[in-house]
Order: structure tokens, then sequence, then C-alpha cells
């Protein structure tokens, strides 16, 4: 599929995704996981979009959700699936927990003891059993950058591993409740797979002791936050996931329940590119800028995690590469894809494409400075269909009142 022509038929900036490759990532777990009963939950904040969530449902993935509104989006999207979702995060209101209970959810990972009080009030109020599975800090350290690291006792997700055995007994006593698993997330962005083991044996053990007490949970979820190679190297994905599950696999040896894995960014990152115009070349003093209409609001990681994305021209040209700093438009010194990065030639209306930027790329796109959001479009073998238009200012300006 031509970038170049996709372009041009829908413009710039455009978020280009492959169904092909986000299906085959999905393949790899489940064929991984094919010797036990297990559910793929797909992280929808990676990308939310409502065909990609329906490409996933129709092959039988479930999904995370970590808000209400992406429970709607489930539900737009694939209401057939709305039991294979897992509900996490830490500020869960009474209305979202309404709405999940309504619709049937699998599983609350639930995050504090505020947060079971809360379910089993909204739930006796509607008279239907909630399915929790508590999300518990086993306090490992996994190296990623520290924005995204979730499982030390000093992050705000879960609970303390060592209060969980405490209130499981103590949620036995609420007919209301059910004890139906246990959850952990380490954070994202791992590259190792040892973090997720050891996170997974401490779990283990934890599940051991409550069969002690008369508790045995039907499932464990490990979470997401398996990592990509966002640089030029090679990337061998059926390895990695292998690697991965032997690790939660060897950990959990001895248990015989449902398996729930929560991937967002590796089914997903490295199928989606995002493509922008090359505005104008710039020189100031040293410096050159190449300065393309997508711009931070479009794609922020860079300015938020200081996250490296590969740069590459649609249409080489011949010469000499250069050092430039690769911006966009927005009035923030903050608003770059790139700094010192060695490019080939570019002259304006050039094509440039970031790649990986199919994970929190258009997911965390925003309209600041004004701007409209770009268009998405997902390819499917040889064809290509808009999944999101572009925004317009009508829309932006469709909430507001003088």
């Amino acid at each position: 599929m031509s970038l170049e022509s996709l372009a041009v038929r829908f413009g710039t900036p455009l978020y280009v995704d492959s169904a092909d490759h986000i299906l085959e990532r999905l393949g790899l777990f489940q064929r991984a996981l094919s010797g036990r009963e297990h559910l793929i939950c797909y992280a929808v904040k990676a990308n939310p979009a409502l065909a990609i969530l329906k490409l996933l449902a129709e092959r039988g993935a479930g999904f995370d959700i970590v808000s209400g509104g992406e429970l709607e989006r489930v539900l737009a999207a694939a209401p057939e699936a709305v039991d294979r979702v897992v509900f996490s995060g830490v500020g869960k209101t009474a209305e979202e927990i309404d709405r999940a209970l309504a619709a049937g959810i699998l599983e609350f990972n639930v995050e504090s003891e505020a947060e079971l009080e809360l379910l089993a009030t909204r739930a006796k109020k509607l008279k239907r059993r909630a399915r929790f599975a508590l999300r518990v800090n086993p306090d490992v350290f996994a190296e990623t950058h520290p924005y995204i690291s979730t499982g030390l006792h000093e992050h705000k997700f879960g609970i303390d591993i060592r209060q969980a055995r405490r209130i499981y007994r103590e949620a036995g006593g609420n007919r209301w409740l059910e004890a139906h698993g246990i959850s952990v997330h380490i954070g994202s962005q791992i590259r190792a797979a040892d973090p997720f083991g050891a996170a997974a044996a401490r779990v283990s053990q934890l599940v051991a002791q409550l069969r002690q007490d008369g508790i045995a949970l039907q499932s464990i979820d490990v979470g997401g936050g398996l990592g990509i190679d966002y640089h030029d190297g090679r990337f061998d994905a059926a390895s990695i996931v292998r690697e991965y599950v032997g690790a939660i696999e060897s950990a959990l040896a001895g248990f015989e329940g449902r398996l729930l894995l929560e991937p967002g960014r590796f089914l997903v990152a490295q199928a989606g590119a995002l493509v922008t115009r090359v505005l104008n070349v710039k020189r100031n003093g040293r410096k050159t800028f190449v300065i393309t209409d997508a711009a931070m609001n479009d794609l922020i990681r860079p300015a938020l995690y200081q996250a490296y994305h590969e740069i590459v021209p649609v249409r080489p040209r011949a010469g000499k590469s250069r050092v430039v700093d690769v911006v966009g438009p927005v009035c923030e010194t903050g608003d770059f894809f790139a700094r010192d990065r060695r490019l080939a030639p570019v002259r304006p209306g050039d094509l440039l494409v970031l790649l990986d930027a199919g994970a929190y790329g258009m997911a965390q796109a925003s309209n600041y400075n004004s701007r409209p959001r770009a268009a998405e479009v997902l390819v499917v073998g040889a064809k290509a269909r808009l999944i999101r238009r572009r925004e317009t200012m009508e829309d932006l300006l469709a909430t507001e009142r003088v």
C-alpha cells in the first residue's frame, strides 16, 4: 500500500494502521498460550479506534479498560465481547461501576479497599454480584521510563500485596462480592521477561495462601507492559513472546485456572505510522529545522517521554544526510519529534513517516493550538479504509458557547 497515495487521498497528518500486523501479533500470544485456558485482553488505551476493537474482538480478544468511556467504545464496536472485559484503574466512579455491572463485564481489577467497598455498595444497590480481582502491587522493579512504571510501593497503583490475603478473607463475608481472580501490572515498555516472571511468582505464592484459606481464584491477570524496539534494530516478536510467556508459565506452575494478559503497545505500536508533510526547512545559526504539518498535538510521546521514533522519507532523495531537528508548527519549544537526528535530504512538500506510532499516538492526540486531530486509516490486505475522519473546526467549536 503506497503511503504517498494515502497521503494524497486522505491528506496529512495521517495515521495509518496495518490490520494484518495487529492480527499477527495477537496470534503470537494465542499460539504461545494454546496449551492452557487464556484470554488476551487488549489494553484499549493504546489505540481505542472502534475499527481496531472490532477487528480484535472478531479474533477472540477481550479488553482491558480504564474508564467508562473505554467501556462505551467496546460496547459500540463489539457488544458481544463485553463479558471479556476487565476494568482497571485507580479512580472508578460510582457511575462507571454501575454501567459496567449492568453491562456484565468479566471482572473489576480493584485497586484499593475503598474501591472494593464502593463496588460492594453499588452491586448491592443494583442487585448484581460483582466479580473482582485485587490488583496487587508486588514491589517489583522494572527498568522503564518512570512515568510508566507501576509496580513499586511508591506508585499510586494497586494494593500492597502483604494486605491482600486479609482483604480477600474479609470480602468473603459479602454476598455481593465474588473473589474471581487476582491482578498485577508492573509497568509499560518493559523489554526483559524476568520482571514479569518475578511479579507472577509473588502472585503465585499469594494464590497458594488463599487456597489454604478456602479461596479458590479462577483467574490470574498478569497485566501487560511487554515492550517493543523503537529503534532501527532486529526485532523477533515471536521469540520475545515465547520468552515472556515462558517466564510467566514457569512462575505460575500448578495454577490450572484462566490466565489473562493485557498487551496493548506490543499489538499495535509497530502496526502504525504517522505520515506528515514537510512545510519548510529552516536554518537558524548552526541548527537546521525540518518543520512538518504534524505536531506535538498529533504525537506527544517525544515531548512527554523523550520517546524515540524512527523518521524516514517516503521517497528518499539522493544526497548526503545531515543532522536536523524535526519539529512541528505548534508554539512550544517542546514541539519536536527528533533533535539532532541524522536525516536524508528533504524539501518542502516531501512526505516523512514516523514509525511505530500505532500505540499512544492517536490515543493521546489533542486539539492544542486549536488544531483538528488527524485522520486515521486502517489497511487490510491491499485495501485501505478511513476509520476516523479528520476533525474540522466545526467539530472543535461544537461544544462551546459564547
